[in-house]
């Protein structure tokens, strides 16, 4: 017998309360994102959309819910969510969890501007609900903000509420040899501006008029299809100052074996390598153009984040109070560790 939306939330708590370690799961598409998964007791949130309502353009859906299922449903309505993950097999909860923007932000905001309400099991297998279904919400603490990038280390996501938008009318692929300042200059709210050290790659959204009215002041080229993320046994993403991309780009080229793209405007640089050196070569990169790397894949003697959160003092609190016995993800996160040692001490 199937179990409605709320047993399989409760049956989630109680799996957490009775679990010694509890290691959250999705489809296992950011798997190796920041530190090494932990060993324990495997939990699933739910999946489905529990409700959606296009004329307030929110939707209520199980965390466990793959994103390209989400997009299917919401097209039906002409309506998306740019959630954007690199794998659209990810889970809802999974690409929360570890925070990581699609490749729209510029545009859009980040991930955590599309989630209105979060509901999870903390350490103690007890449900909590923060947030609200509506998009003035400013009630309580928010605790959306805080889950997402948490990596399940504060909770299992069993459920949330999901900002919407109409879907735009036309999309453009365009290319240049221009540098991406003088795109950004030239165009209004591009979704994305790709920059690989040669050419920007250019993506526009909106009214079909806006959008050949854009490429054509910025000198835009067609292009068939976007430039494909950069791959290799090794991954990384950067985070510099959007204008050190250029300085940071130039120390990449000097590094033998290292790809990258930059999402111009936003910071982001995605590194690829074949060789876990040279990930962490790339990281004393961005380190020197004073930013950071997060290991995406690969590099399993390269720590996760390679810095220390400079908010760890806050967040083994909040840790703490989440999770007093630190049984969620420990590992996943620099701070783990300590609040366990906290918390039985």
């Amino acid at each position: 017998m199937d179990l409605t939306f709320p047993e399989a939330e409760q049956a989630v708590a109680e799996l957490v309360a009775a679990a010694d370690t509890v290691v959250p799961l999705g489809s296992g598409t950011h798997h190796e994102v920041g530190g090494p998964p932990p060993v324990g007791t495997a939990v699933r949130a739910p999946a489905g959309i529990v409700t959606y309502d296009p004329a307030e353009l929110t939707v209520t859906v199980g965390a466990g819910t793959a994103v390209a299922a989400l997009a299917a449903a919401l097209g039906e309505a002409d309506q998306e969510c740019a959630l954007d993950p690199r794998d659209p097999l990810a889970t809802i909860g999974g690409t929360l969890a570890c925070g990581l923007s699609g490749p729209r932000r510029l545009r859009y905001g980040p991930l955590r501007d599309r989630v209105l309400e979060v509901r999870f099991a903390n350490g103690e297998g007890r449900l909590v609900r923060g947030g609200g279904p509506t998009v003035k919400n400013v009630t309580g603490y928010d605790m959306p903000r805080l889950l997402v990038g948490s990596f399940g280390t504060l909770g299992v996501l069993t459920r949330v509420i999901l900002r919407c938008q109409p879907r735009s009318l036309q999309s453009f692929w365009g290319t240049t040899d221009q540098a991406p300042d003088a795109v950004l200059a030239r165009c209004f709210r591009p979704s994305t501006v790709f920059w690989d050290g040669a050419r920007a790659a250019v993506l526009l959204e909106g009214h079909p008029d806006d959008v050949a009215a854009q490429a054509e002041a910025a000198g835009l080229e067609p292009l068939d299809t976007p430039p494909p993320f950069p791959d290799g046994q090794h991954r990384g993403r950067a985070s510099v100052a959007p204008a050190r991309v250029a300085t940071f780009g130039a120390a990449l080229d000097s590094l033998a074996g290292v790809r990258w793209l930059a999402e111009s405007g936003v910071g982001t640089v995605h590194v690829a390598c074949d060789d876990e050196v040279e990930l962490g070569a790339a990281r004393a990169a961005a380190e020197a153009a004073g930013g950071w790397l997060l290991r995406e894949a690969g590099a399993p003697n390269l720590d996760g984040f390679g810095i220390a959160l400079p908010n760890a003092a806050l967040m083994t609190r909040v840790k703490a109070a989440f999770d007093p016995e630190g049984k969620m993800a420990p590992g996943r996160l620099p701070f783990p560790i300590v609040a366990r040692e906290a918390a039985r001490g």
